[in-house]
């Protein structure tokens, strides 16, 4: 099976290519779009990550190079139009699950950073200031967390918030007994905006998702609340956390996505101006933490999103489909 690989990085090529044995893999360091869909003539499989576009335009153009199969190196599948895939007989299969403690200690290191000011603490020691100003936190223990989506994200970040000591309450459609045993508890949406001093996203993006987090959810929360966001960034309507980062209605603001990421996250961009506007008046708030989706990106993580999508690969060679951690 020859497969084009997009959004190739180096850990991409050398994580996949040890557990792709058997497949022939073509790096390309390009995102998938309509401009780039044309580079996959010819393969038999695409391999795409979170910022790859996968819409009707680009589907219709790999499906007529020959791809009959698309593989996601990731959980999040909102870039990919899965009923014109289906319609195309397309098949898409993706990673459910890699480790999800690898997001759920990223979450807690956003939260510990921003609390403890970690950040400027490290940046005034380098510069000889030894002063405890301005660096105040706040413990923990007996504060309520509102965890919003309890898959295996949710529920490894609440574990971790019970070890040290949190409340920890809870949204989900489809609540686990798992919350409730290392108890956690289950609350109306509303009831987890008012009660929770730190709320967390661990929720996929759909219609119903986005920019859960907006004006009048956030007028429902208390003042100075942490955000953490390590889910998929249209959660959030940038905007209204913009306003309430002024307002100080949010204390604290720790993202590791962002909705318009996909000019941005993965590249080297130091030496140039950036033009998004609204991440760059994100930045400019002292008690805002952004960390450029790297929640996944531990070596037990991608070695488990490797093999995944290289099983998923070879299944779909072997004619296996029934076996595909798959989407359509």
């Amino acid at each position: 099976m020859k497969v084009a690989v997009f959004s190739a990085k180096a850990y991409d090529e050398q994580y996949l290519s040890l557990a792709g044995k058997g497949l022939e893999l073509c790096f390309i360091e390009s995102r998938l779009n309509n401009q780039t869909a044309s580079l996959a003539q010819g393969f038999d499989a695409v391999c795409v990550f979170v910022n790859d576009q996968l819409d009707a335009g680009v589907l219709n153009t790999l499906h007529a190079g020959g791809v009959r199969h698309i593989a996601l190196r990731c959980a999040g599948f909102n870039n990919v139009d899965l009923e014109h895939a289906k319609q195309l007989g397309m098949g898409v299969s993706r990673v459910p699950a890699y480790s999800p403690e690898a997001v759920a200690e990223h979450t807690l290191a956003l939260v510990l950073t921003l609390n403890r000011k970690l950040h400027k603490a490290y940046n005034r020691i380098k510069e000889g200031n030894f002063s405890l100003d301005g660096l105040l936190g706040f413990n923990l223990h007996g504060k309520t967390v509102g965890i919003i989506g309890t898959g295996r994200i949710g529920l490894a970040t609440a574990r971790l918030f019970k070890g040290f000591g949190c409340q920890v309450l809870c949204h989900d459609p489809y609540p686990t007994d798992e919350i409730t045993t290392l108890g956690g508890k289950y609350v109306e949406l509303d009831s987890l905006f008012e009660q929770a001093d730190i709320l967390s996203l661990h929720c996929p993006l759909t219609p119903d998702t986005k920019h859960m987090i907006n004006q009048q959810s956030l007028t429902k929360m208390k003042s100075g609340v942490m955000l953490i966001n390590t889910s998929r960034g249209a959660l959030i309507d940038t905007q209204a956390v913009i306003q309430a980062l002024k307002s100080q209605k949010i204390g604290f603001l720790g993202l590791d996505v962002y909705e318009m990421e996909g000019d941005l996250f993965f590249e080297d961009l130091s030496n140039q101006i950036i033009q998004d506007d609204i991440f760059q008046r994100l930045c400019t708030f002292p008690n805002v933490l952004i960390t450029g989706h790297q929640g996944f990106f531990t070596h037990e993580a991608l070695v488990q999103i490797a093999q995944t999508t290289t099983n998923n690969l070879r299944l779909t060679a072997q004619g296996k489909s029934d076996d595909l951690t798959r989407l359509a």
